[in-house]
């Protein structure tokens, strides 16, 4: 009896919930064809089997009416009518069928369900129903106050979202869906097709590894020189590099697909869904990094406004504006990460189906409002005021300096490149405001049409708001996620000129040089050769030398290596004749080995005929040691060489 009581509790306090769920709600005509016959023509939904609209109702109690049809029990069609279509009185009361009904029928019906191979619903069964209070099987006490006195006279009435059982999710992962709590949208987009989808995939990914290339071409030129790039224009490479990192996530969620951005079902029957909260670590990750680059970049651009209209309006000095280059970088990774971390102690993760990686306001416009529009709007109206104040104290200066036709066009050819790395970047950020505009203004149309496409299919309420219903068109979301991959693109343009042009130019040539040992071999080869060509050309001189002569030439040739200076420097060499000392600029190992040679040269002439064979022993001897001797000098010119070739990048 105890057992009974605390049923009925239980039973009055699960129906009292539904109740303050829909105390809005009123009893309405029945409007389902197999119960407009009964003793009553109100109804109240949401029914026992959680239908929450007649349409639904008759769908799913259609597969019944064999039982009805058959009159296999005399209370079979009541029973199915109050179950599905239950009885409302007075605008207050709902009658359900209780259990002794329930029992009566599947023992009658037994075997007509095993032909029709029809199976009784979970919700339906006995043991889960009131008892009945007496014998002809009514209902025990009707549950009161199931709705409010207001009475409305339209059976239109709009119920809201109910979260179907399929994209339920864990209480307290703090997903939530068109209000709906612990439920989260579907994996497969809401508002696409599943080839469209594909077609944005394949869109987003070309056009993130384009723009990837773009900004690591700039930040790599900075690399090259890194001098060149002083403030005010150095946060044209941080702007560059967040940039870059934000194309990088943007590729990274190409290649990943779905599996940072959904979750797997977790129940029977259940669909994926997209992910909410930061209990996935990959897609908290892929937020993260996405929002407070791409808020960064935001803010470098705003702070190369600032440095811009210092250096223009109140003549700052590059050195003057570099000593505040601590406060600039507070702020640009100070103000994105503050307002990261406020988005995950929030909560407020959201996986984007379409892209692949994770974000804010892809499904709460609250969180779109305030933490993507409010920034990017303060970002653009500030660094737009700034600019155009930096623009007209540039046009002051132009004006002060007109007699100054050099200086003046320098100027104007900066103001001009001002003006369109400003307008490349502002026109794709003006673009991405106005379709986050756009989509804030058109969500509830478009997920009102949603509701209304799937409500069969998930068995829940349609909805009775009026108004034209509306689909998304593509190009808007494949022009917002183009407008925010080209902002980056734009500091490509600041750096595109000749001046980059040679300094990639220069430094591929540094990196193709040969390299110095293969460099002294060539050295060494050309010095023997030259040496042998010498020795052959003083043997062809001694034949036709006379022995009273004592002049001998001593040339000198200079070895040296082309670095882009004077190819080779000819030291001046004085004839030496007789007994007399020879003058020159040569080297004393040069020298002695001259004299040395020109000494063997004079005794091997004084020898006959018949030592012809010592003679030539003598010559191969001294063509080795002059070989020799070239060996060490060339070492020397190849050290000289590569001291040449370190000191060209200091002179260019």
């Amino acid at each position: 009896m105890l057992h009974r009581v605390w049923l009925r509790l239980g039973v009055y306090m699960g129906l009292a919930d539904l109740c303050l769920a829909h105390s809005l709600f009123t009893c309405e005509p029945v409007r389902v064809q197999w119960c407009q016959g009964m003793p009553y023509n109100m109804t109240f939904f949401p029914n026992m089997l959680e239908h929450y609209d007649q349409d639904i109702a008759a769908n799913k109690m259609q597969q019944f009416m064999p039982l009805a049809t058959l009159r296999c029990s005399p209370d079979v069609y009541l029973f199915l009518c109050q179950a599905f279509v239950p009885q409302c009185t007075e605008q207050t009361h709902v009658l359900r069928p209780c259990r002794g009904q329930c029992e009566r029928i599947l023992a009658d019906c037994d075997s007509d369900m095993r032909t029709f191979d029809i199976s009784w619903p979970p919700e339906l069964q006995c043991h889960r129903l009131e008892p009945c209070d007496s014998v002809n099987g009514s209902p025990g006490p009707p549950v009161k106050d199931m709705t409010t006195p207001k009475a409305s006279p339209s059976a239109s009435r709009d119920l809201g979202f109910w979260c179907p059982l399929q994209l339920k999710t864990r209480p307290g992962q703090g997903s939530s869906f068109l209000g709906a709590q612990d439920c989260a949208p579907p994996c497969d987009n809401m508002y696409f097709k599943l080839q469209e989808i594909e077609f944005a995939k394949t869109f987003i990914g070309i056009s993130s590894a384009v723009c990837l290339c773009a900004t690591l071409f700039t930040f790599l030129t900075f690399l090259i020189d890194v001098k060149r790039f002083r403030y005010p224009e150095r946060p044209i490479i941080f702007y560059a590099v967040c940039y870059s990192i934000v194309s990088l996530i943007y590729f990274v969620g190409f290649l990943l697909g779905n599996e940072a951005a959904c979750s797997k079902p977790t129940q029977p029957g259940a669909v994926a869904t997209v992910v909410q909260g930061s209990q996935s670590k990959g897609c908290t990750l892929l937020f993260m990094m996405l929002y407070f680059f791409s808020t960064a970049g935001m803010v470098w651009w705003v702070i190369l406004t600032i440095t811009w209209f210092l250096a223009a309006g109140p003549k700052w000095s590059c050195e003057a504006i570099e000593k505040k280059a601590v406060w600039f970088h507070a702020a640009a990774w100070g103000l994105p990460g503050s307002l990261t971390v406020m988005l995950l102690a929030l909560n407020k993760v959201e996986g984007d189906s379409i892209s692949g990686v994770c974000f804010v306001g892809l499904y709460d416009l609250a969180a779109l409002r305030w933490f993507v529009l409010a920034p990017q709007a303060l970002g653009v109206l500030a660094g737009l005021s700034l600019l155009l104040a930096g623009i007209v104290s540039l046009n002051h200066v132009r004006q002060v300096i007109q007699h100054d036709e050099r200086n003046q066009e320098k100027l104007k050819k900066f103001m001009i490149r001002i003006g369109m790395f400003s307008g490349l970047y502002l026109l794709p950020l003006l673009t991405l405001l106005a379709c986050y505009l756009y989509e804030q203004a058109q969500r509830s149309t478009w997920e009102n049409t949603w509701v209304n496409e799937h409500c069969q299919q998930y068995s829940i309420p349609c909805s009775y708001r009026g108004g034209v219903h509306q689909h998304t068109n593509l190009s808007l979301f494949l022009v917002k996620y183009l407008m925010t991959l080209v902002v980056g693109i734009s500091a490509v343009f600041w750096v595109s000129s000749k001046k980059t042009c040679s300094e990639w130019a220069y430094f591929f040539n540094r990196t193709r040089k040969k390299d110095p040992i293969s460099e002294s071999r060539r050295v060494l080869q050309e010095s023997c050769e030259f040496f042998l060509k010498h020795n052959s050309h003083v043997q062809h001189k001694k034949k036709h030398h006379k022995p009273g002569s004592h002049k001998l030439k001593v040339i000198s040739k200079s070895m040296g290596t082309n670095t882009g200076a004077p190819s080779a420097i000819t030291s001046p060499i004085l004839i030496g004749t007789g007994n007399h000392h020879a003058t020159t600029h040569s080297t004393e190992p040069e020298l002695r080995g001259s004299s040395e040679a020109s000494a063997r040269e004079q005794t091997d002439q004084g020898n006959g005929s018949g030592r012809a064979s010592s003679r030539g022993s003598r010559e191969r001897s001294a063509a080795l040691q002059a070989e020799r001797r070239s060996k060490a000098g060339s070492s020397s010119r190849v050290s000289s060489r590569t001291e040449s070739l370190r000191r060209v990048p200091e002179g260019r």
